[in-house]
């Protein structure tokens, strides 16, 4: 599975980039978490920094997939990680009497990632080199994710604890620099030329309902980013995880950080694993796709009532392992079935649901935090997301059934 980025020189320079700033992203998440948490010890502002990490998105997804369709991905990645560095340096005179200020650096970077994450997943199809290395590459960017966020994380509190919250955000700035340099070094068109109008116009609203009328000639994608937004439903407790280790096991950073790091090993292995599992048979990905939703609400429930540290840690990992899998299946999916002229908006939209229905989430999650116990909120999440597993699972039935056998179209 590995070859593909010993093989392929830009796979694997678009692999290191994306990663060196998912890593950096979550050295902030635990330093800005922290910070509030010292500073107000509300439940709600601490669930809010997680908002800041995901509903942005939402807001720019229309601009972000006609973007990444109709201009040269490798430019539209150069020019916004460099933009995610100057908006980062705002997190630098960030204190505890300035919390508004880190809230509205981390809006801006996170807006900024609704073109980033688009023009990555719909470049990959075109930078591999065949439908088997998509499939490799589609596992070791879904597991590298997971140990991006392990590393970020436990790293990420340690560096915090040890250096402070300054240079913790100063890491991040290097990292948005660095991933805009290999980017840069990149020779492979990440992007079908012909298919790519000279100077096309974006008209976001328009650009977008492309995609939805292509959806709708396609039961199957409709389900795959259904998924993304079923997982999504019970992620809102993830915000509540700074909280847990606060109030239920007495750590700061530091337990805060573990407890992000077994999320990030869980999400690593899932995708490594499950993507064994599937080969190029949709109606499995979609079945796989609903069990690992089911994993990951009814480990959820093991986490609020974890007895320790390491129990909770066990659990989130197991969580995550169906969580990363789900995510990278679901977006291996939609990769495989949508054409390069259209895959930015079928991407892009499919992670805006996502992001709405998981800021959603985190509001919700934080309510609840600040109207019940921590163990309290974090057990209807996860039962939320065991409904809505269900109905995934059942809506699904027919649909699952008729793709049996189907191959991904190419």
């Amino acid at each position: 599975m590995f070859s593909v980025l010993l093989a392929n020189r830009d796979v694997r320079r678009l692999f290191i980039a994306d990663n060196i700033s998912i890593m950096g992203d979550y050295f902030t998440y635990i330093a800005l978490a922290g910070l509030i948490k010292d500073a107000t010890n509300s439940n709600l502002l601490v669930a809010l920094v997680y908002v800041a990490f995901t509903l942005p998105s939402f807001f720019f997804s229309p601009v972000g997939g006609a973007v990444v369709d109709k201009f040269d991905r490798k430019q539209v990645l150069v020019i916004v990680s460099l933009l995610q560095a100057v908006c980062a340096v705002a997190l630098l005179f960030t204190s505890a009497s300035t919390i508004w200020l880190g809230l509205l650096a981390q809006v801006c970077i996170t807006a900024l990632s609704a073109f980033i994450n688009p023009a990555v997943s719909a470049a990959l199809p075109n930078v591999v080199r065949n439908a088997e290395e998509l499939r490799q590459a589609n596992a070791l960017f879904g597991a590298s994710w997971g140990a991006m966020v392990f590393l970020g994380a436990a790293f990420g509190g340690f560096f915090s604890q040890t250096f402070g919250r300054t240079a913790t955000f100063a890491v991040d700035i290097a990292t948005f620099v660095i991933a805009a340099g290999l980017i840069a070094l990149i020779k492979t068109p990440m992007q079908e030329k012909s298919t790519v109008p000279a100077r096309a116009p974006v008209r976001p609203w328009r650009d977008m309902r492309e995609a939805f009328h292509f959806a709708q000639s396609d039961h199957a994608i409709f389900a795959l980013v259904a998924s993304k937004a079923t997982f999504a439903v019970g992620a809102g407790a993830v915000s509540q995880l700074a909280i847990l280790a606060a109030d239920a096991f007495s750590s700061g950073d530091g337990g805060h950080g573990l407890l992000l790091a077994a999320r990030g090993l869980g999400a690593a292995l899932g995708p490594l694993i499950v993507t064994r599992l599937v080969g190029h048979n949709i109606s499995r990905l979609l079945t796989i796709c609903g069990i690992s939703g089911f994993a990951f609400s009814f480990c959820y429930l093991g986490v609020s009532v974890a007895p320790s540290l390491a129990v909770a840690c066990m659990c989130i990992m197991a969580a995550h392992f169906g969580g990363g899998a789900q995510w990278t299946l679901s977006t291996f999916g939609l990769q495989m079935r949508s054409p390069d002229a259209l895959r930015g908006r079928v991407l892009a939209a499919d992670m805006a649901l996502a992001t709405l229905v998981m800021g959603l989430s985190s509001v919700a999650s934080g309510l609840l935090g600040e109207l019940f116990p921590v163990r309290t909120a974090i057990a209807i999440m996860g039962g939320s997301a065991v409904v809505a597993a269900s109905i995934f699972m059942l809506l699904t039935h027919s649909l699952r059934r008729q793709l049996r056998g189907e191959l991904p179209q190419q």
